[in-house]
């Protein structure tokens, strides 16, 4: 029997390496786009190891010609576009480059496809953020989008570009609606691992204290390999559906850090400070989904509760940073971060 191939878009991400894992472990062949920068980024597929598994081609997602080259290099049974500027705050410093990369990049996905193989089968990674302050206390499919930054506007336009292409054209086009899904290998910037990264530094005296933005935001937060096995799931469907994937539940920043300092028997108070810096323009104060559908018809629910994962991520890091102290060499991404207070984002800043 002949192997399936999939094309992940943004495979250097958390996502994209967990989803190479898993598909590479059902006997596909797995393709990856990753966008040229002056600094290599793999080390999330080194940590996989899946690396020398893949098969890399460099495109962007604002070059059609290059995502069209994918594709027929890739010629892929499925196609998972797990590739944006995925942090927020970003998105408000940069919200055109936001749009691009975020939202009309789909398009310009789904018109290759449709032009080269309309067969294939294509995934888009929707998000939470596109519920915004909907003023529910629970979200699932049937909730009104009601977008809070240019990242959430976007991801809807990408969101709705595809179910438009799936009716249009009849194409196997499926969206995802992802909460929060973290992991030891979600990027620095992220709140959750900027806190349990800091958390195991200041346990080792290499860190005096933190500082981070709202404490009050509330968030529904899941272990992304679960995630990943949600998707695959959506993607083997006879037809296209949209799902919410979610844990059910939420916990602010605030018990995030409280609970990866305990972790360390650390008092979160004696380290976290909020500055102003790193509140977003607009924020969301609560997300938390409702995955019945994709429990009823994936037979998919979240297996890894919030205190495992947090635990699991601070273990993660502070194990990293003793093999640091270590002088061991091993892929991560901690030493290539700058110090934030020299990023300037608006004139108080400096001044």
């Amino acid at each position: 029997m002949k192997s399936k191939r999939a094309l992940i878009s943004g495979v250097t991400g958390q996502d994209g390496a967990y989803l190479a894992k898993l598909l590479l472990s059902k006997g596909y062949k797995v393709f990856g786009t990753f966008r040229r920068t002056s600094t290599p980024n793999f080390w999330r597929l080194q940590y996989a190891d899946v690396y020398s598994k893949i098969n890399l081609i460099p495109a962007d997602l604002t070059d059609m010609g290059s995502l069209i080259n994918s594709i027929k290099i890739s010629d892929p049974d499925e196609v998972y576009n797990m590739a944006a500027m995925s942090f927020v705050r970003t998105a408000f410093e940069q919200p055109v480059g936001n749009s691009h990369s975020t939202g009309t990049a789909v398009t310009r996905f789904l018109e290759s496809i449709k032009s080269i193989n309309p067969n294939v089968k294509f995934y888009q990674a929707s998000s939470s953020e596109m519920f915004g302050n909907s003023n529910t206390q629970i979200q699932n499919e049937q909730t009104s989008f009601s977008p809070a930054s240019p990242y959430a506007a976007a991801k809807l336009y990408a969101h709705w570009i595809t179910k438009i292409y799936q009716e249009a054209y009849d194409m196997f086009a499926v969206s995802g609606i992802l909460f929060n899904h973290e992991s030891p290998i979600r990027g620095l910037e992220f709140v959750t691992r900027k806190i349990t990264n800091a958390a195991a530094q200041i346990k080792l005296g290499l860190k005096k204290d933190i500082s981070i933005g709202n404490l009050q935001s509330k968030r529904d937060w899941g272990y992304a390999p679960e995630y990943m096995e949600a998707i695959y799931l959506m993607m083997q469907q006879d037809k296209p559906e949209t799902y919410v994937i979610s844990t059910g539940e939420t916990y602010s920043v605030e018990e995030l850090a409280k609970v990866s300092f305990e972790i360390l028997n650390l008092d979160w108070k004696d380290y976290v400070k909020t500055d102003e810096k790193y509140f977003r323009p607009l924020d969301i104060n609560l997300l938390r989904g409702d995955y019945s559908k994709a429990k009823d018809e994936l037979g998919w629910e979240p297996k890894t509760k919030f205190h495992d994962l947090i635990k699991l991520m601070v273990n993660e890091d502070l194990q990293r940073w003793k093999m640091f102290l270590d002088g061991k060499v091993f892929p991560w991404d901690a030493p290539l971060y700058p110090n934030e207070m020299n990023i300037l984002q608006k004139k108080n800043d400096f001044e």
